[in-house]
């Protein structure tokens, strides 16, 4: 019987396109492997970045109804631009209270500067009058004097029978008369001099009065300038240029002061606050060029510089700091906020980016 040999199968050809392929796909991975770490070692980048910028809430100073609201919501204004008129007619009523206020302590001022003008008068008449009292005194001490000789050179005679004793009474009579005429001279002046220094005790009493006069028009002034200056107010303005936010208050609405009733987001500066890893930061430094994809934009690159670094992790400035200090550790790779400003002078596109808006940014390291 003759035996038979199985067919024998050729060998199986290796594919040169899966080895082509593998070939391709190891030297690709290796050039995107070795490009991106070559570029980590130049460029360190975030997309946990936004777009911010100054904002400035519009809030009344005084208490009142709305009477007229100028502006609607996304309204660009600029600076000085009335917003919201409130009705002033309490605070017009209140700036005509300061002004009869004033009139009033005028004319208290007026009253007591007459008061004390004639209080002066009255000084100078009574020490005219003390002057007087001084010099009929005078007077009245000589005549006491010589009226006391006549009457001792009388009483003297009228023992020698010289003199009758009826000119020894007339001697005794004018000696006694002198003397009296002196008392009441005298009790004069006291009367004069009391009275001199109660009408200037009255006179220190109204000049304080002026003072006091003076110090109440000074208060007037002050409460009328308060008054017209809260009269302005009733007008709010734009304190600075920029664009209007929702509108949410409307005519005959009540607002107190301090309430915010809407913001305008100012237009004169914009910039980017981008959160990096601590890790990212050994080779960060300021005034590096930056380049920021914005979400709105992503085919638009946006040169800028940085400028500025946080003075501590974005968790210390939260509500309630992270304190590492009790219970279980776990270690969290912190983020530290940097500030990227903008190059606007050769880029207007700039002006298109609204606060708020997603932005990934590219830090070029220096080499």
């Amino acid at each position: 019987m003759e035996q038979t040999t199985p067919p024998t199968t050729p060998p199986k050809k290796s594919s040169k396109a899966f080895i082509i392929v593998l070939v391709v796909l190891l030297i690709g991975g290796g050039w995107f492997g070795l490009s991106k770490y070559n570029h980590s070692q130049h460029h360190e980048e975030t997309d946990d970045a936004q777009i911010e910028a100054n904002i400035s809430p519009v809030i009344p100073r005084v208490a009142g109804y709305i009477k007229a609201v100028l502006v609607k919501d996304n309204q660009q204004v600029t600076k000085g631009d009335t917003l919201v008129i409130l009705d002033d007619k309490d605070l017009a009523l209140k700036v005509l209270q300061a002004e009869a206020a004033l009139a009033t302590a005028q004319t208290n001022l007026a009253v007591a500067q007459a008061t004390t003008n004639a209080s002066k008068a009255t000084i100078a008449s009574t020490q005219a009058g003390v002057s007087t009292a001084d010099a009929q005194i005078e007077a009245a001490k000589i005549n006491v004097g010589r009226t006391t000789k006549d009457y001792d050179r009388y009483q003297n005679l009228i023992k020698d029978h010289s003199v009758t004793q009826q000119q020894f009474e007339q001697a005794e009579a004018a000696k006694q008369l002198a003397e009296k005429q002196l008392q009441i001279l005298v009790s004069q002046k006291n009367q004069v001099s009391q009275q001199t220094n109660a009408v200037t005790s009255q006179s220190n009493a109204t000049s304080s009065q002026i003072a006091v006069a003076n110090a109440t028009i000074k208060q007037r002034e002050v409460e009328i300038a308060e008054a017209k200056l809260n009269l302005s107010y009733a007008v709010i303005v734009a304190q600075e240029s920029g664009m209007v936010s929702k509108v949410t208050i409307q005519e005959g609405q009540f607002l107190q002061p301090g309430q915010s009733v809407f913001s305008i987001v100012l237009s004169n500066e914009i910039w980017v606050v981008a959160n990096f890893k601590e890790t990212q930061f050994e080779k960060m430094r300021i005034g590096q060029k930056v380049t920021v994809l914005a979400d709105a934009f992503p085919d638009h690159p946006f040169e800028a510089i940085l400028t500025s670094f946080s003075p501590a992790t974005g968790s210390r400035f939260a509500l309630l700091p992270p304190d590492n200090a009790s219970g279980n550790f776990v270690k969290v790779v912190q983020r530290l906020p940097a500030k990227i400003e903008f190059n606007k002078a050769n880029d207007s596109m700039v002006n298109q980016l609204r606060p708020g808006m997603n932005v990934a940014v590219d830090v070029h390291l220096a080499p």
